[in-house]
This record gives structure tokens, sequence and C-alpha cells, in this order.
């Protein structure tokens, strides 16, 4: 089981940055990849983007790609996702993801095993 802690979420206007971090904890070295997902008002929890926790292959939903960066630290068992050019259409709570089962999809939420707890990010306009 891997342990998931998020932070640096927050308020930021339109055009500003975030960084975001997820402390990992447990049997880190069972999870071949870790990802980001979203969910804003109403809406399912979406894609934002994933990397291979060894070789740091990384994807990213087409909505983010340019703006976005998804990083591991395997010295310090941390993620993180860098954010800028922000706009009102990135409002959401986001998680970081871990443990993806076997041969699933690294950007299928229903993949991952294990999540935090979210850290509300507001973009206003």
């Amino acid at each position: 089981q891997v342990q998931l802690v998020e932070s640096g979420g927050g308020l930021v206007q339109a055009g500003g940055s975030l960084r975001l971090s997820c402390a990992l904890s447990g049997r880190t070295f069972s999870s071949y990849a870790m990802g980001w997902f979203r969910q804003a008002p109403e809406k399912e929890r979406e894609f934002v983007a994933a990397i291979t926790w060894s070789g740091g292959s990384t994807f990213y939903a087409d909505s983010v790609k340019g703006r976005f960066t998804i990083s591991r630290d395997k010295a310090k068992n941390t993620l993180a996702l860098q954010m800028n050019s922000l706009n009102a259409e990135d409002t959401a709570v986001y998680y970081c993801a871990a443990d993806p089962s076997s041969g699933l999809r690294i950007v299928k939420a229903a993949s991952y095993n294990s999540w935090g707890q979210g850290t509300q990010v507001t973009v206003s306009s």
C-alpha cells in the first residue's frame, strides 16, 4: 500500500502558476507509475498527467500539454505538478494517484489503487 499526501493548492489569478506536491510513503517501489487527476464540481475525475516511476516517461492530457509539467524525485519520494498559464477551466480538486494495477492504462483513474486526499486549485478570471 502506498500513502499519498498532496499540498500546494490555492487561489491564483488567470495566467498565474502553482506547483503541487505529493509525498509518498509505504511500498513506493511497487508503483511503476504515478499520476495527477482532477475533478471539477459535477464532473467526472479526469486525467491530467502521468509519469513512470523508473524511467520518467511522461504523459499529458491535451488540455494541459505545454502548460503543465509532471516530475518525480525518486530520492525524496515526491511527485510534483508544475502548472503554468492557468485558466478558469483548470479549477478543480487535484489528486495524486499511485500503484496502478499491472496491465491497465495509467491515464485511467480506475487503474490506480492509491489516492491522496486532494488539494483545491481555484483560478480566478
